[in-house]
Protein backbone atom coordinates (compact mmCIF):
# COMPACT_ATOMS: atom_id res chain seq x y z
CA UNK A 1 0.00 0.00 0.00
CA UNK A 2 2.75 2.57 0.65
CA UNK A 3 3.69 1.98 -3.02
CA UNK A 4 -0.37 3.10 -4.15
CA UNK A 5 0.26 6.66 -1.45
CA UNK A 6 3.15 7.28 -3.53
CA UNK A 7 1.87 6.55 -6.66
CA UNK A 8 -1.78 8.54 -6.11
CA UNK A 9 0.18 11.61 -3.98
CA UNK A 10 3.49 12.11 -5.75
CA UNK A 11 4.42 15.35 -5.38
CA UNK A 12 4.90 17.23 -8.61
CA UNK A 13 8.44 18.03 -9.33
CA UNK A 14 7.45 21.96 -10.49
CA UNK A 15 5.69 22.65 -7.57
CA UNK A 16 8.12 21.38 -5.77
CA UNK A 17 11.21 23.79 -8.01
CA UNK A 18 8.04 26.26 -7.44
CA UNK A 19 8.02 26.50 -4.03
CA UNK A 20 11.92 26.37 -4.03
CA UNK A 21 12.38 29.09 -6.01
CA UNK A 22 9.55 31.36 -4.55
CA UNK A 23 11.68 30.66 -0.95
CA UNK A 24 15.26 31.63 -3.35
CA UNK A 25 13.31 34.58 -4.70
CA UNK A 26 12.72 35.80 -0.87
CA UNK A 27 16.17 35.28 0.31
CA UNK A 28 16.99 37.22 -2.41
CA UNK A 29 15.17 39.97 -2.19
CA UNK A 30 15.55 39.77 1.72
CA UNK A 31 19.33 39.86 0.83
CA UNK A 32 19.09 43.06 -1.56
CA UNK A 33 17.82 44.99 1.13
CA UNK A 34 19.90 44.21 3.67
CA UNK A 35 22.67 45.32 1.02
CA UNK A 36 20.79 48.07 0.56
CA UNK A 37 20.55 48.86 4.35
CA UNK A 38 24.37 48.17 4.75
CA UNK A 39 25.21 50.80 1.94
CA UNK A 40 23.26 53.14 3.72
CA UNK A 41 24.38 52.68 6.89
CA UNK A 42 28.00 52.95 5.46
CA UNK A 43 27.42 56.10 3.42
CA UNK A 44 25.58 57.54 6.76
CA UNK A 45 29.15 56.18 8.73
CA UNK A 46 31.29 58.05 6.47
CA UNK A 47 28.92 61.21 6.66
CA UNK A 48 29.16 61.34 10.19
CA UNK A 49 33.11 60.71 9.89
CA UNK A 50 33.85 63.48 7.98
CA UNK A 51 32.00 65.92 9.85
CA UNK A 52 33.31 64.56 13.16
CA UNK A 53 36.90 65.40 11.27
CA UNK A 54 35.58 69.14 10.36
CA UNK A 55 34.09 69.73 13.70
CA UNK A 56 37.35 68.71 15.26
CA UNK A 57 39.43 70.57 13.11
CA UNK A 58 37.27 73.87 13.51
CA UNK A 59 37.36 73.80 16.77
CA UNK A 60 41.15 73.44 17.16
CA UNK A 61 41.49 76.06 14.36
CA UNK A 62 38.22 78.58 16.42
CA UNK A 63 38.27 76.51 20.02
CA UNK A 64 39.55 80.34 21.56
CA UNK A 65 37.60 82.47 19.81
CA UNK A 66 35.71 83.47 22.88
CA UNK A 67 38.41 83.71 25.20
CA UNK A 68 40.19 86.29 22.43
CA UNK A 69 36.92 88.02 22.43
CA UNK A 70 36.83 88.83 25.62
CA UNK A 71 40.81 89.55 25.48
CA UNK A 72 40.64 92.10 22.69
CA UNK A 73 38.15 94.25 25.45
CA UNK A 74 41.26 94.15 27.86
CA UNK A 75 44.00 95.56 24.67
CA UNK A 76 41.62 97.83 24.19
CA UNK A 77 41.70 98.99 27.51
CA UNK A 78 45.53 98.62 27.48
CA UNK A 79 45.72 100.76 24.04
CA UNK A 80 43.79 103.85 25.38
CA UNK A 81 46.16 103.73 28.62
CA UNK A 82 48.82 103.88 26.37
CA UNK A 83 47.47 106.76 24.08
CA UNK A 84 46.84 108.82 27.58
CA UNK A 85 49.35 111.77 27.88
CA UNK A 86 51.09 111.42 31.04
CA UNK A 87 52.03 114.14 33.30
CA UNK A 88 52.79 114.61 36.78
CA UNK A 89 48.91 115.59 37.20
CA UNK A 90 47.38 112.61 35.93
CA UNK A 91 49.23 109.64 37.07
CA UNK A 92 47.82 108.83 39.83
CA UNK A 93 44.68 108.11 37.70
CA UNK A 94 46.58 106.66 35.15
CA UNK A 95 48.26 103.96 37.98
CA UNK A 96 44.29 103.37 38.81
CA UNK A 97 43.67 102.73 35.38
CA UNK A 98 46.66 100.21 34.18
CA UNK A 99 45.65 98.67 37.57
CA UNK A 100 41.75 97.91 37.02
CA UNK A 101 42.79 96.73 33.35
CA UNK A 102 45.49 94.33 34.95
CA UNK A 103 42.45 93.44 37.19
CA UNK A 104 40.27 92.99 34.59
CA UNK A 105 42.93 90.58 32.99
CA UNK A 106 42.95 88.68 36.07
CA UNK A 107 39.40 88.19 36.03
CA UNK A 108 38.97 87.39 32.29
CA UNK A 109 41.36 84.28 33.24
CA UNK A 110 39.63 83.26 35.98
CA UNK A 111 36.53 83.26 33.86
CA UNK A 112 38.08 81.00 31.13
CA UNK A 113 39.15 78.63 34.04
CA UNK A 114 43.18 79.89 34.33
CA UNK A 115 44.30 79.83 37.73
CA UNK A 116 47.26 81.02 39.04
CA UNK A 117 48.98 78.45 41.50
CA UNK A 118 50.48 80.19 44.52
CA UNK A 119 54.16 79.67 44.87
CA UNK A 120 55.54 82.06 47.42
CA UNK A 121 57.00 80.24 50.22
CA UNK A 122 55.23 76.86 49.47
CA UNK A 123 57.73 73.97 48.72
CA UNK A 124 59.01 73.37 45.36
CA UNK A 125 57.38 70.72 43.27
CA UNK A 126 58.98 70.13 40.11
CA UNK A 127 55.75 69.30 38.17
CA UNK A 128 54.79 72.88 38.96
CA UNK A 129 58.07 74.44 38.89
CA UNK A 130 61.07 75.12 37.06
CA UNK A 131 63.91 75.98 39.93
CA UNK A 132 65.95 78.62 37.96
CA UNK A 133 68.67 78.21 41.00
CA UNK A 134 68.50 78.40 44.74
CA UNK A 135 69.54 81.12 47.28
CA UNK A 136 70.95 81.06 50.86
CA UNK A 137 67.77 82.70 53.07
CA UNK A 138 66.63 82.25 56.39
CA UNK A 139 63.22 83.93 55.62
CA UNK A 140 61.82 80.55 53.94
CA UNK A 141 62.48 76.84 54.93
CA UNK A 142 64.97 75.38 52.91
CA UNK A 143 63.14 73.42 49.79
CA UNK A 144 60.22 76.28 49.38
CA UNK A 145 60.29 78.95 47.03
CA UNK A 146 62.02 82.21 47.90
CA UNK A 147 61.26 84.32 44.79
CA UNK A 148 58.93 83.23 41.76
CA UNK A 149 60.12 85.06 38.30
CA UNK A 150 57.18 83.93 36.35
CA UNK A 151 53.90 82.42 38.15
CA UNK A 152 52.69 79.28 37.32
CA UNK A 153 49.10 78.97 36.03
CA UNK A 154 46.75 75.75 35.18
CA UNK A 155 43.78 75.76 32.86
CA UNK A 156 40.97 73.72 35.28
CA UNK A 157 43.22 70.79 36.77
CA UNK A 158 46.40 70.77 33.96
CA UNK A 159 49.20 73.09 34.64
CA UNK A 160 49.39 75.07 31.54
CA UNK A 161 52.43 76.47 32.50
CA UNK A 162 55.21 75.90 35.37
CA UNK A 163 56.63 78.85 37.34
CA UNK A 164 59.93 79.56 37.50
CA UNK A 165 61.45 80.00 40.82
CA UNK A 166 64.42 80.73 43.09
CA UNK A 167 64.43 77.84 45.94
CA UNK A 168 65.67 78.71 49.28
CA UNK A 169 68.66 76.39 50.99
CA UNK A 170 70.19 76.59 54.09
CA UNK A 171 72.64 79.96 54.49
CA UNK A 172 75.64 78.87 55.39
Amino acid sequence: MSEENNSQNPTPPKAENAGESSEIQKLQEQAEKYKNDFLYLRAEFENYKRNAIKERSDLLKYGGERFIRDLLEVVDNFERALQANISADNFASFKQGVEMTASEMRSLLQKHSVQEVPSEGVAFDPTVHEALGSEPTEEVAPGHIARVFKKPYKLHDKIIRTGQVVVARKPE
